[in-house]
């Protein structure tokens, strides 16, 4: 049986890109986006698209059996920030999304499930340096308590049921393509476009906070990996470490300045900077480098010209 996609969430941050990716691999008639509204977008008009609301179990079910899905990638969430001003609905969306994919996946009509965790599991009490796989998770934010739990719930259906769940945590992630999402990291794509069009940002947080992050083409591509690998490599259930590099904004400020002597930047922590406190400063990434072979591709040097190059070429025409 051929390989049939639904992304749930594909006009989002992450799922903009992954989608492209996807329908690159496996063709544009072999993967279903959708998302809540039907934005004038790549992901709308370049494949098979429907309006799908993350909440409602029937919808999915309906598009899982009408397109014969296999695979569900559950990439719809409220993000760090924008869900602390709304925690009940974060919660609602972020748990009952996941379980209604499970649910579904239990029943037997779909073979694989990819859930993104993030590195918000984490919270004050975790070591900030090179976090381990195992380690202390009391999240203080809403999305990290929706997504710890999350991960408890997969590796017990996991466990229970043998639904073939698989996940990784995101680090910030930073992409020329899609618009932030209303997450704490967001600073590390904003100031790329203020370099360019400003040569000064205001940043929302100090200047030494420290905080993983990946290049968006290698969060994709640990995202395609991961599912393609085998079963029997896929050997945590829960959630996967993830890691590329770990820097502060002055260093990225230091970079961009290689290419913008000019450029300045400020600082005027906001209620973000409470939140990147309690997540990690740096990640330890080895379970998911040993079982299913991650590589990152980029650092902060050639992640900051790829950046560079393509807002230019592909945004503002510099």
């Amino acid at each position: 049986m051929s390989t049939k996609i639904l992304i749930i969430g594909a006009c989002g941050q992450i799922g903009t890109e992954l989608t492209k990716k996807l329908r690159e691999i496996y063709g544009v008639e072999n993967v279903v986006a959708s998302d809540i509204r039907k934005l004038n977008n790549d992901v709308v008009n370049n494949g098979i698209f429907e309006v799908v609301n993350a909440l409602d179990y029937n919808q999915i079910e309906h598009l899982v059996e009408q397109y014969q899905i296999t695979d569900v990638y559950l990439m719809a969430a409220l993000l760090s920030a924008t869900a602390e001003k709304n925690p009940a609905f974060a919660w609602d969306l972020n748990m009952n999304s996941l379980f209604h994919v499970l649910n579904i996946a239990k029943a037997g009509k779909i073979k694989k499930i990819f859930w993104p965790s993030s590195i918000a599991v984490f919270g004050p009490t975790t070591p900030s340096q090179n976090t381990p796989q195992y380690t202390i998770m009391e999240p203080s934010t809403v999305y990290g308590i929706s997504k710890q739990s999350g991960e408890r719930w997969c590796e017990y259906y996991n466990n229970q049921y043998g639904v073939d769940v698989r996940s990784i945590r995101y680090p910030g992630l930073i992409s020329w393509v899609s618009e932030p999402g209303g997450g704490t990291t967001d600073y590390a794509i904003e100031i790329y476009h203020k370099a360019i069009n400003n040569k000064k940002y205001k940043c929302f947080l100090s200047d030494k906070t420290a905080l993983p992050m990946m290049y968006m083409d290698d969060a994709i591509k640990a995202t395609v990996q991961i599912m393609q690998a085998p079963s029997k490599q896929i050997k945590i259930r829960s959630s996967y470490n993830l890691s590329a590099m770990s820097f502060t904004p002055d260093q990225i400020a230091s970079e961009i300045k290689k290419h913008y002597p000019d450029f300045k930047i400020s600082y005027e922590p906001d209620f973000r900077q409470k939140i990147a406190d309690s997540w990690p400063a740096s990640i330890d990434d080895s379970y998911a480098r040993d079982d299913w072979n991650w590589e990152n591709e980029f650092n902060l040097e050639n992640m900051t010209f790829e950046m560079i190059s393509n807002l230019k070429a592909h945004l503002y025409g510099k």
